[in-house]
């Protein structure tokens, strides 16, 4: 059961570090200046956007045979492994069409609509397929975001440019491998190459 917090924090805080909601994140720091409301928005605009996700996830789950589906998290695991890989960057209006509603939304805007169709919401949606639980599953990964984001909110440029950028992406990367490997050997236990 503590495997699908554990697991979910780890992966989504990894990924997160370089990816374009921890850019975002402090472009808001460094244009409010208010800590608080920004992590406040991260916090809420992540539960809403990872709980759609993780149910979206659930509900996939639900869908497949127990070996069709460990095959499909298999192979997009690689892919985000692979994707883990290329560095984000951050559109020019990511959040500045929003600045005039104040910390708090134009975070809470800017955080959900950045987080639509990124990775960590991508493996939000794979690791609330692969875990029983997954209100635990949007626990762990609003937590690994808040690991990633909540210093960028707090130190700013500092800690952010003396970041090994690569390395973390290779570690995200690995890690999102080791779970494309876990999936691969649940498909295997469950029956081998056979498809349903």
């Amino acid at each position: 059961m503590l495997e699908s917090l554990f697991v979910p924090t780890l992966i989504v805080a990894l990924a997160e570090i370089g990816d374009k909601t921890q850019l975002l994140a402090l472009l808001l720091a460094a244009r409010f200046r208010k800590p608080l409301p920004i992590i406040l928005g991260i916090v809420v605009a992540t539960l809403a956007n990872h709980f759609l996700a993780g149910a979206a996830g659930n509900w996939v789950a639900s869908l497949f045979f127990p070996l069709t589906l460990s095959w499909t998290l298999a192979a997009s695991f690689v892919a985000v492994a692979l994707w883990t890989l290329v560095p984000d960057k951050l559109d020019d209006d990511e959040s500045s069409s929003f600045k005039r509603y104040g910390p708090f939304l134009t975070t809470l805007i800017a955080f959900f609509i950045a987080e639509m169709g990124d990775k960590t919401q991508v493996a939000t949606v794979m690791l609330a397929a692969q875990y029983p639980h997954f209100v635990l599953v949007v626990i762990g990964t609003t937590l690994g975001m808040l690991i990633a984001n909540v210093p960028v909110v707090l130190v700013g440029n500092f800690a952010a440019e003396r970041l090994p950028l690569t390395l973390i992406r290779r570690l995200a990367a690995c890690a999102f491998a080791a779970l494309a490997a876990y999936a691969s050997y649940q498909a295997l236990q469950l029956g081998g190459h056979l498809w349903y």
